[in-house]
């Protein structure tokens, strides 16, 4: 004779466990992507030699994830936003727009 499973283990469980891992794995990235920002904040506070808060906009991948271009300014500053390129890698920033390093990662004929 065959045994009916509970309805809790066939249907309950399994869904469960998909919402818990879902949850880890979009929740992990939301994480990993906050402290990429911190990283940022801090390798450009440590080349501007500032204590100052940075606020960054407009970040974009580039290097299949590896770096990042974007726009930053001192909260502080009456001045706009200046560009800049990170290097996840070796934690780097590139601040000269006219760099070789800057221009080939982050310039508009690398995007095309």
């Amino acid at each position: 004779m065959l045994k009916s499973r509970p309805f809790i283990l066939l249907v309950i469980l399994p869904l469960a466990l998909v919402v818990v891992l879902a949850g880890a794995i979009f929740g992990g990235q939301a994480m990993s992507d906050s402290r990429v920002d911190d990283d940022i904040q801090r390798a450009l506070a440590k080349k501007l030699d500032t204590s100052s808060e940075i606020e960054l906009s407009q970040l974009q991948e580039v290097q299949y994830g590896y770096g990042i271009c974007g726009l930053y300014r001192t909260v502080s500053s009456e001045s706009g936003y200046a560009s800049f390129f990170y290097d996840k890698d070796s934690e780097n920033i590139e601040l000269d727009i006219n760099s070789r390093l800057y221009k080939s990662r982050c310039g508009l004929s690398s995007v095309c």
